[in-house]
């Protein structure tokens, strides 16, 4: 989402018109999810997507005219199963994308978001925006907006203090989550919470076999990595060189490891994982890691480890809270045992951590899939 940001801040210094769509609600299956944008500037220049297909082009030819009009849009796409055939898109949901003109997107009560969301992009504090839609019948108007800081600070309103109050809360509780979602306030209204906040940080203690499979398949999914490791042949740039071309370096320590989770700066959206060569560094490292404001902290290895290094803290006076929050051993349980499937297995659970996924198997149940193939027949 920062692409977008920089995108807005470049736009106004040149002084050009843009306008900027944002999926708000979905329901059922829809080839992006909520929070997702796209950028139009007068020229017709493109940054960020709404999924492709005949949508995306809609929405282009519609923010084009917001741009000339200065008025705002909202809306629905129904993903037919026609349309999803002859479109690549997938079928069976309903897309809502709103539209703005370029200088009302980050104004908020008078106070331009612009210099906040890009510092909450870049590493600074988090900020979350809101918005309120209504539900007339099948339409969806919007109806308010406002912001929040993970200080409980913000500014906006909905227009009815006790309404802000709840949403304040919902939107708090989305920024602790980090990913965009439309939250259900009542029957009648709901609640588009954008958190903006920097790329995920994923730090790995151990560059052995498995902590160079994980900065390996983390790269592909976007995460800024730090691996450490007090072993110059194991924490050497060669050795990572090839984990993330195209999408930056990966930062590589050579010191000691729980000297380095001791001192290093590790905010609230960063990941943990100790995967080092022994129990005696697993446990110092851990021990580093749990006392950081990581909101995600994992030690690969097995149950028994798991168990002798939590006794071990615990009787050091680490709060059983947070011994708890610690995911140990790591990941899920996919089968596999080579470093790639490990590595598979740990950024697997990063993911449910970050998305709230279930983990589940997304294939259609017999039972629905004979009925629905059953219905057509007939």
């Amino acid at each position: 989402m920062r692409e977008i940001y920089a995108r807005i801040a470049e736009l106004e210094r040149e002084g050009r018109r843009f306008a900027v769509a944002t999926v708000v609600r979905t329901t059922g299956s829809t080839p992006q999810v909520v929070g997702a944008k796209l950028l139009v500037d007068d020229l017709g220049r493109l940054v960020g997507t709404l999924g492709g297909g005949c949508v995306e082009g809609d929405a282009f030819v519609e923010a084009k005219r917001v741009i000339e009009t200065g008025d705002s849009s909202l809306r629905e796409y129904e993903l037919t199963e026609e349309l999803a055939w002859d479109t690549g898109l997938v079928c069976g949901g309903t897309m809502w994308i709103s539209i703005e003109p370029g200088e009302r997107v980050l104004r908020f009560a008078g106070r331009d978001l612009l210099g906040d969301v890009l510092a909450a992009s870049a590493g600074g504090r988090p900020v979350a925006l809101a918005t309120l839609m209504r539900k007339r019948g099948k339409d969806l108007v919007a109806a308010g907006k406002l912001f929040v800081e993970t200080d409980a600070k913000g500014g906006g309103t909905l227009g009815d203090a006790a309404l802000d109050a709840r949403a304040r809360e919902a939107a708090r509780d989305a920024l602790r989550q980090g990913t965009a979602r439309t939250v259900a306030l009542d029957d009648e209204t709901e609640l588009l919470v954008e958190p903006v906040l920097a790329k995920p940080r994923l730090v790995v203690a151990g560059g052995g076999h498995v902590g160079l499979a994980i900065a390996n398949l983390a790269a592909q999914l976007d995460y800024d990595i730090t691996v450490i490791d007090d072993r110059a042949e194991y924490a050497s740039r060669e050795r990572f060189a090839g984990a993330a071309p195209g999408r930056g370096p990966i930062e590589v320590i050579n010191m000691d490891m729980v000297k380095a989770l001791e001192t290093m700066p590790i905010g609230w959206n960063t990941f943990i994982i100790v995967a080092t060569r022994g129990h005696k560094l697993d446990a110092h490292c851990l021990r580093a890691a749990v006392r950081t404001e990581a909101r995600y902290v994992g030690l690969l290895g097995s149950k028994r480890k798991t168990i002798l290094i939590a006794q071990m803290l615990r009787s050091e006076g680490i709060s059983e809270e947070r011994l708890r929050a610690v995911h140990a051993p790591v990941g899920l349980d996919l089968g596999g045992r080579t470093p790639a499937e490990i590595a598979l297995s740990v950024m697997a659970e990063l993911s449910i951590e970050r998305y709230g996924g279930s983990g589940k198997a997304l294939r259609l149940s017999d039972e629905l899939l004979d009925r629905t193939i059953g219905r057509r027949a007939t």
